[in-house]
């Protein structure tokens, strides 16, 4: 893990140096590319990598006020790169001084171990993306006025907000995958990381690519949030294993936000789009609302919420499952106590019985 002191060196280029230095290596990139401001000659490429491009000023009502917004290009593979590399930098941060620091004081097993560095790098991921997403459709007013999510489709143009966001969700994501290779994440983890990973980097391009962005943001602010709940309530039951009200909170709003994103896929596809007054396909244009664009996307929001759903049911199940197990031990150890006092009566009795028949004897003698 980079930025870490390390006692002794690993050879150059090794695994493990690649390992232990991969932090190091990422931020002496970004300062390297930040540097480059410095020289006007290096200056007009390296600006591709920092700021966001295509920048396109309108007029409003002829006026002198002008208002900025922002299209899609190659060059964004530039932007998403440094910020990808601020992202890898950024998770080491939270690694070694917080998540590290946490981990040598509940002294946990290497799975549990593994699942807390996992959810403290999510939670942290999700409380911002959450609080920034909802700061946006604050002010888009999105909430307000469904019908913004198809009229005037399409969208094309976006606002600096709004294309930034996008930007740094897709690099989140991109890092993500080499992350599993620097972390050492057990191989039994890797093919159900990699499933989520991929999930989120296609429909989070895919909504940016085909001028969803309206669509993609709600989706995306409800659905941090339930993922928010459950890594948190996950890191409070590490701490301690009788804290679990958090997972009954989010087990509730799974159900209802994958109903929402449901609800407004439909609306949006089936309805919205298929209504707006300029259907086409013009990559020029950035419109792509024609009949199997709109049904391919609509199919695979159904097709992953379906799937997410089939995989909420079986841990329901698995956890179900075990609260049984864990009864009914409790139960036998209960029936054994009311056997054993039951054989004790009954001795009691026994013996009860036999001494005063012994003190009616003893007495007949004696007269």
């Amino acid at each position: 893990m980079g930025l870490r002191r390390k006692g002794r060196s690993p050879p150059v280029l090794s695994p493990e140096f690649v390992l232990q230095n991969h932090a190091d290596a990422a931020s002496y990139l970004a300062v390297g590319i930040l540097l480059g401001l410095m020289f006007e000659v290096t200056a007009k490429y390296v600006i591709i990598f920092i700021t966001v491009q295509y920048n396109v000023t309108y007029t409003i009502d002829d006026k002198s006020e002008r208002v900025n917004f922002y299209e899609y290009g190659p060059k964004d593979i530039a932007t998403i790169f440094f910020y990808m590399l601020v992202a890898i930098i950024l998770h080491a941060v939270i690694q070694d001084y917080i998540l590290d620091k946490i981990n040598r004081r509940l002294h946990l097993s290497k799975t549990k171990h593994s699942k807390f560095n996992e959810s403290g790098q999510l939670a942290f991921f999700y409380l911002f993306s959450f609080v920034w997403g909802a700061s946006i459709l604050n002010a888009e007013e999105f909430m307000v006025n469904p019908t913004l999510l198809w009229k005037d489709y399409p969208h094309s143009r976006m606002l600096f907000q709004v294309k930034f966001f996008y930007i740094c969700q897709i690099a989140y994501w991109l890092h993500a995958l080499p992350e599993l290779y620097f972390q050492k994440i057990r191989k039994e983890d890797i093919p159900r990381q990699l499933c989520y990973i991929c999930l989120y980097i296609a429909h989070i391009s895919g909504a940016y690519i085909l001028n969803l962005q309206h669509l993609g943001l709600i989706l995306m602010v409800p659905h941090y949030l339930v993922e928010l709940i459950f890594h948190a309530s996950r890191l409070f039951y590490f701490s301690d294993e009788n804290k679990q009200k958090g997972f009954t909170i989010w087990a509730l709003l799974f159900v209802m936000v994958r109903l929402l994103t449901l609800t407004l896929s439909v609306l949006t596809f089936g309805f919205g789009l298929a209504r707006v007054e300029n259907p086409g396909f013009s990559i020029a244009d950035g419109n792509f609302n024609v009949l199997s664009v709109r049904i391919s996307c609509l199919g695979a929001i159904c097709l992953t919420q379906a799937w997410m759903m089939w995989k909420f049911i079986n841990f329901q199940l698995k956890k179900w499952r075990e609260h049984i197990k864990k009864q009914i031990p409790r139960k036998k150890i209960s029936n054994t106590k009311n056997k054993l006092t039951k054989k004790e009566l009954n001795r009691a009795y026994q013996w009860a019985l036999t001494s005063f028949y012994a003190d009616v004897f003893i007495n007949k003698l004696t007269r």
